[in-house]
């Protein structure tokens, strides 16, 4: 027998044996698994939310939403401004089109600036009324709108939809799911062509997609952009605010107890529970509450308002809507779940008491910063010279002398017209005596620019060897002053000067 071996004892009759040694059993996976938490996490992103359909004052809002935010969107590639389209970021060109105003890299302060003042007006909405955008105007939540209708005409409300899913493929189910991604995968296709429609002529774009002739990069974008559209919007749906989305993860930053958001009255709700209608449920200790759940049913997120101000909650106000109809029948007072804020609740404050609050000085300096940036901005954009002028030293000569004794100094000077319309610029140069200015060699110092147009022109600087100035660097300054058709300096036009350095050989 093997020293590892377990060994009976027999020195007593009442011994009993040992029993036979086993390795230990391991653990199942069920008990190698994850905290509950994080079980319950996984599970809610794997099920499939089914949203019941809902009338009321907020779904119309949100359709209105839907409608206005998908007339810009397809619409603005089609609009026509001055013979070319109106909305166009010509990135080969790097030319922006903005209706009438043609920005070029340059004015990428614009940009930031357009970032910086949504990013406030994202801070004041969130402050006010919580995810206010997330509910009505963010694309997600369009697009995921627009699907789920397409699902309801097509394979019914939520109980046809849940059946149609447990229910074993047949033929019928094939069309119907058949019909719903042939609808969707349209529609995602108009989007993306309405997406690369604002980086190439969207009319363009059309005969090239009929021809076959569009190039790989605009094929990519176009797929992509729709497949996309099709994903989010089809499948992933709520896992997008729920998880993937960081606005949801800190919103809570910027929501207090004034802030109003969708919010379920526990005081006047509790406790809830089903009920006749001919009973007086305030003498049977219930609150107004019914326990219906369809507020959890119409949620396009699947939470329960009731459980308090969740992160998922995209503020879409379905349950409000729901809630007010199940009110309407029970003959309570609307209002059980509401747009309302923290403190109303906790205080029984009116909702008139209530919108007070809203003005409280964090939303009065978010107003204030928002009106200096848009007012500055939009001046600045509005008064912004159409002319743009930069001058650079050749580095190859730095100075030299001619015939007829100067110093010549050549440069090469971009000019930038961005209006419709060609223009005319008269160059001159000071902070020297003497100084002249001419764009060739001969005295030319009158430069046409083409509309909308980026040029770039040798100009030539002289001063007389006689001017008895020292060797080395010289400021001077060069002018451009805007001309009529006819040569006459512009009284409307706005003269740009640019400083440079005169180099003095000797």
């Amino acid at each position: 027998m093997s020293d590892d071996a377990p060994r009976q004892t027999t020195d007593t009759p009442s011994a009993e044996p040992v029993p036979e040694w086993r390795p230990p059993v391991p653990p199942k996976k069920a008990q190698r698994g994850a905290s509950p938490q994080v079980e319950k996490a996984i599970s809610d992103v794997r099920s499939k939310i089914y949203p019941r359909s809902v009338t009321g004052i907020f779904a119309n809002w949100r359709i209105i939403m839907v409608y206005f935010t998908q007339i810009i969107f397809y619409g603005l590639p089609w609009l026509q401004w001055n013979g070319r389209q109106a909305v166009l970021f010509d990135l080969g060109a790097r030319k922006f089109y903005l209706f009438g105003m043609v920005l070029w890299p340059q004015d990428v302060i614009y940009l930031a600036v357009l970032l910086i003042i949504s990013a406030f007006s994202l801070f004041l909405f969130t402050a006010i009324a919580g995810r206010l955008f997330c509910g009505y105007a963010c694309p997600q939540t369009v697009y995921t709108e627009i699907f789920m209708w397409i699902e309801r005409k097509v394979e019914g409300d939520r109980v046809a939809r849940i059946r149609l899913d447990e229910a074993p493929w047949s033929a019928k189910k094939f069309r119907l799911k058949a019909t719903k991604h042939t609808l969707w995968v349209l529609i995602a296709l108009w989007t993306g062509f309405s997406f690369i429609g604002y980086f190439a002529p969207i009319r363009e774009l059309g005969t090239a997609i009929i021809t076959l002739s569009l190039g790989p990069w605009q094929w990519f974008w176009l797929f992509f952009y729709a497949f996309a559209t099709w994903g989010n919007a089809g499948f992933l749906r709520e896992s997008v605010c729920k998880y993937m989305c960081p606005y949801a993860r800190f919103q809570s930053v910027m929501v207090d107890d004034d802030t109003f958001v969708v919010s379920y009255d526990h005081v006047r709700g509790e406790p809830r529970g089903g009920r006749s209608r001919k009973i007086d449920h305030k003498e049977a200790g219930l609150g107004d509450c019914v326990n219906c759940s369809l507020c959890v049913q119409v949620c396009p997120t699947g939470i329960d308002i009731r459980e308090g101000l969740q992160y998922m909650c995209i503020g879409c106000g379905a349950c409000v809507d729901v809630c007010d109809q199940v009110m309407d029948k029970m003959d309570y007072p609307r209002g059980l779940i509401r747009y309302t804020s923290g403190h109303a609740i906790t205080e029984r404050l009116t909702q008139p008491e209530a919108r007070q609050r809203l003005m409280r000085p964090r939303i009065i300096v978010y107003i204030l910063i928002l009106s200096v940036i848009t007012v500055a901005a939009f001046y600045s954009l509005v008064s912004r010279n159409s002319i743009r002028m930069d001058i650079i030293q050749d580095r190859g000569v730095l100075g030299r002398e001619i015939p007829g004794g100067y110093f010549e100094n050549i440069y090469r000077l971009q000019l930038m017209n961005s209006a419709e319309r060609p223009a005319k610029i008269k160059l001159d140069v000071d902070g020297l005596p003497y100084v002249t200015i001419t764009t060739t060699d001969t005295s030319k110092d009158e430069i046409d620019i083409p509309a909308i147009s980026n040029e770039l022109v040798p100009v030539y600087i002289r001063i007389p060897v006689d001017a008895q100035l020292s060797q080395g660097m010289h400021d001077v300054i060069v002018t451009a002053t805007p001309l009529t058709p006819a040569g006459d300096v512009d009284p409307n036009g706005q003269k740009v000067v640019e400083k440079t350095n005169f180099y003095v050989p000797y």
